[in-house]
């Protein structure tokens, strides 16, 4: 998987045209929720309420957004930011969907090796490179640097480096997988793209006449401050590859979900206040594991298969192979989804800073909980930006029962 970071700034809000309303305040996440709001380390936004509907458009990305930067001003440059995603996202859909065409020239393989070891697919470098130029072009962009490299690059450089855009003024970071699952994309199986927006609230200047170790100083602690818990998130958000063209956003105020609709162009809003069920019978984890995990972790999982449970039901298996795939359902039927440490990788696969920990911003926003068994994932401090860590996450007495196994074993 490819990674990038990028510190950004709005030039200016982009002017719309709303579209007409499309939901009742009674659909709206205000109206409705009643769960108390997860510890965040910034204030809670205010949801837009829509008060009347329009069968035809219903409420655009774009609008809600709008709405969103109209009831929290502070939050006005994240519509320019997020017009940035929805095209991209609506970009790497079209390049996913066309993938296995015989002319595609997204076929095979990069012949390169990311810093994770793992064998780089075209389309991987691709979606990277699409995503990377969206958000470049929503403002003002100063340093480019990366993750693979000992010394800044040239914003135009080679396209599969791991790039890190510092700016001058305000800006946001944003942390993003622009292709989860890319492994899959061969057998037509659910792909998708996670982002993570944190406020970058410290200095971060590199100053462009310095030289030798002054630059590199200047670079680590630019880097040093993308090392932020998922408390910290401001949004988070994931796309969807699959039937449909899904956009789930968490502004830490709920959970929405978009549908893509190809006649219109337009993500519309298909489900106002996205809230997963409490409990369910559903477990999606690679259970040819199972007998590497933890003894917390596996004897709670036979307990599930077995019927043995604290809520009596005999669990059935619902597994994919692609975290945005799986969690998505998650979301909409309950369960469990995870991927647990195990003997052979004890700090699991999925990496916290862009994986973990914008997934859980919008599964506990949902209700639901995520932790690695022993700690909340969203309260972890990354060490390095690519650090991996255990996720289990899903319904809130599903996962609460884990919590207790992990409480009880290390007594």
């Amino acid at each position: 998987m490819k990674l990038s970071i990028i510190f950004l700034s709005i030039a200016g809000v982009a002017a719309f045209s709303p579209a007409k309303p499309a939901f009742t305040a009674r659909d709206s996440a205000i109206a409705s929720s009643t769960v108390e709001a997860p510890n965040m380390n910034r204030a809670q936004t205010k949801a837009p309420v829509f008060d009347e509907v329009c069968e035809t458009t219903g409420v655009t990305l774009t609008r809600f957004m709008t709405e969103v930067a109209m009831l929290n001003p502070e939050l006005k440059e994240l519509t320019t930011l997020f017009g940035a995603i929805d095209t991209a996202c609506k970009a790497i859909a079209n390049l996913v969907k066309r993938s296995q065409l015989p002319a595609s020239e997204t076929l095979g393989y990069e012949g390169n090796i990311n810093i994770q070891g793992e064998d780089q697919k075209k389309l991987d470098v691709i979606t990277n490179d699409v995503l990377k130029r969206a958000l470049r072009f929503t403002g003002k962009l100063g340093v480019l640097a990366s993750e693979e490299e000992d010394a800044p690059v040239d914003l135009m450089g080679e396209a599969d480096t791991k790039e890190l855009i510092i700016d001058e003024s305000e800006r946001y970071v944003a942390v993003f997988d622009p292709l989860d699952g890319s492994s899959n994309v061969d057998a037509g199986i659910p792909t998708g793209t996670i982002i993570g927006i944190y406020e970058h609230d410290e200095s971060c200047d590199v100053d462009p006449n310095c030289v030798g170790d002054e630059c590199t100083e200047q670079e680590a602690q630019c880097l040093a401050n993308t090392l932020q818990p998922g408390t910290n998130l401001v949004a988070s958000a994931y796309c969807l590859y699959s039937s449909s063209t899904f956009f789930v956003l968490t502004l830490g105020n709920g959970v929405y979900m978009f549908t893509l609709d190809e006649q219109l162009g337009e993500f519309v809003l298909s489900k106002p206040n996205v809230k997963i069920p409490e409990e369910s019978a559903i477990i999606s984890f690679n259970e040819a594991n199972l007998d590497k995990w933890d003894a917390p972790m596996k004897e709670t999982v036979l307990k599930w298969r077995n019927g043995e449970g604290k809520s009596g039901k005999r669990f059935s298996s619902r597994y994919i192979g692609s975290m945005v795939g799986d969690v998505h359902r998650t979301l909409l039927y309950g369960g469990v989804f995870g991927y647990p440490g195990d003997t052979k990788n004890p700090n699991g696969k999925l990496r916290l800073l862009y994986e973990g920990a914008p997934m859980s911003f919008i599964m506990e926003q949902a209700g639901g909980i995520a932790t690695t068994g022993t700690e909340r994932v969203m309260e972890i401090v990354p060490e390095i930006v690519h650090q991996r860590v255990p996720v289990v996450m899903g319904s809130k007495n599903d996962i609460q029962e884990i919590i207790d196994a992990y409480a009880a074993w290390e007594k």
